[in-house]
Order: C-alpha cells, then structure tokens, then sequence
C-alpha cells in the first residue's frame, strides 16, 4: 500500500472507531517505515503531498486522536504543521523572524534559509517532510526546533495584544510550546527505536 491517491478509501465513514485507529497505526507505520524501504524515487514527494491528496480531514479521521509518543500522533502534528505554514505562511515567516533571534540553537536545527520569507518556510517544511523516510527522528527534531522558533515568536510579537498579535487568538503561544515539546519527545523515542 503507497501513499497518494485514495491511501485511506478502506475507512469509510460510520467505521468502527477501533478499527479506524488500527488502520490509522498501520498507515503511520507503512509511510515511515516503508518510505525507508522503498526504491521508489517518487515516495518521498507523495508523503510530503499526502495531506494535498487524501486531505487534511482524512488524515484528522485516522491520526488526529493518536497520543503524541506515537507514530501516528507524530505524524498528524507534522501534517498539521504543514498545513498551517502552506495555508499561512506571511504568519507564519513574520513570527519565525521575531522568534530566530531569541532561538539561535533550535534556529540552526530547524535550518531555514536567511532570510526567512514565506516562499522558504513552505520549502522548509516540505524538506522537513521529505526526512521521513530517511531520519524520521531528525524529521522531528528539526520540526519541533521550527515550533519552538514559532512559538517564541509568537511571545515576542505579544501574542494576545491586539496591536502586535495580527489576529492571532490567545493562547496560541502555549500551544505551539506544547506541539513542539511532543515532536521533540517523539524524535527522542524514535532514536531510542520505541516509537510505535
């Protein structure tokens, strides 16, 4: 089974919701663990496109209740991720800006090139997700270095000031700190091989 065009049309709706979650675990396990083993040139661009494809509510249905520490809630978070910097990536390059100079380590890990524009956040996190298949655990970290940028950003622009947030809701600082906590405990448990 590859990812791409009708990866999930097994799980139609009113399924068991049991049933859904195995199938959630397996498709994580096959797209992490297969793209590894895969000799198809072309794998890696159809994971970095699978949300595109099956769309982000297909995947939300099998992965969007998985824990964090586990492939499938890894996964979901990176495609979440994703989303998030393609659907808003002006957002999403102005509070990587205003966190890089605060964040100087995770800033070199997350490896975005200078200046960070939005045409070079979408390619970063669509480099981010080509690692899948190659080092799913540097996949995490650089992922979750990205969400701490973007999260300390988000402080220093004063997020929930109506002045300096641009719109940007309460709280979203926390949660951005919180997404990058769980992509960095994920990278640490798939380096430990005991992300299942």
């Amino acid at each position: 089974m590859k990812p791409g065009a009708e990866f999930f049309t097994e799980l139609g709706g009113g399924a068991d919701p049991a049933l859904i979650r195995e199938a959630g675990d397996l498709a994580a396990t096959l797209l992490v663990r297969g793209v590894r083993e895969s000799d198809d040139s072309d794998m890696a661009e159809r994971v970095v496109r699978l949300a595109e494809t099956e769309g982000l509510e297909t995947l939300a249905q099998v992965w969007a209740g998985a824990p964090a520490d586990t492939l499938a809630g890894a996964l979901w978070r990176l495609y979440v991720l994703r989303s998030w910097v393609h659907g808003s990536p002006r957002l999403a390059a102005r509070e990587f800006d205003a966190g890089r100079q605060r964040a100087q380590v995770a800033r070199v890990v997350a490896g975005v090139a200078e200046p960070p524009g939005p045409d070079e956040l979408r390619a970063m996190v669509d480099e981010v997700l080509r690692g899948i298949g190659a080092d799913f655990a540097m996949t995490l970290m650089r992922a979750a270095a990205f969400a701490r940028i973007i999260a300390t950003g988000r402080a220093a622009l004063g997020v929930g000031d109506a002045a300096h947030s641009g719109g940007t809701p309460p709280g979203e600082v926390g949660r951005m700190l919180t997404l990058a906590e769980q992509l960095e405990t994920a990278g640490l448990l798939e380096l430990r091989a005991e992300l299942v």
